[in-house]
């Protein structure tokens, strides 16, 4: 599965694979492109260890207030990150399996992987500043 992004550079539309072993550049002007990929069951180890940048996963759900609320957040970060940071989606109604596997009791919930380790969890919706200052903190 890919997405279609737009290069923040030049504006040249780009196919970004959910999963693959180098970081998304645009094909056109070469700036590193920003990465959100979706996954499920079925392939979340596939996409969340397919990189050496370090991985943001966002268990959320779609009737869940503060996870719509920080879901803008979250895509304006893998942007300003990008080339540095890949964000995964990771909708928990459809994904019982990932559920269980991060004892997720309550969402949003954000683990942050460095090296396919977790280093960093964080339940609870957290304003834009905070979230970038826990990522920091997180992979320092």
């Amino acid at each position: 599965m890919s997405a279609v992004v737009a290069c923040p550079q030049c504006g040249a539309k780009n196919r970004v694979p959910a999963a693959a072993s180098g970081l998304p550049r645009c094909a056109k002007c070469g700036h590193d492109l920003p990465w959100i990929a979706e996954a499920d069951d079925a392939d979340f180890a596939m996409v969340a260890d397919s990189t050496k940048v370090p991985v943001l996963v966002d268990l959320w759900a779609p009737w869940c207030g503060p996870c719509r609320q920080i879901s803008p957040a979250l895509e304006t970060i893998a942007h300003q990150r990008a080339g540095r940071l890949k964000l995964v989606k990771v909708n928990v109604d459809g994904s019982p399996g990932i559920q269980a596997q991060f004892g997720v009791q309550a969402i949003p919930t954000l683990v942050l992987f460095r090296g396919g380790r977790e280093v960093a969890r964080q339940t609870g919706a957290l304003p834009p500043a905070h979230l970038n200052a826990w990522i920091d903190r997180s992979l320092a």
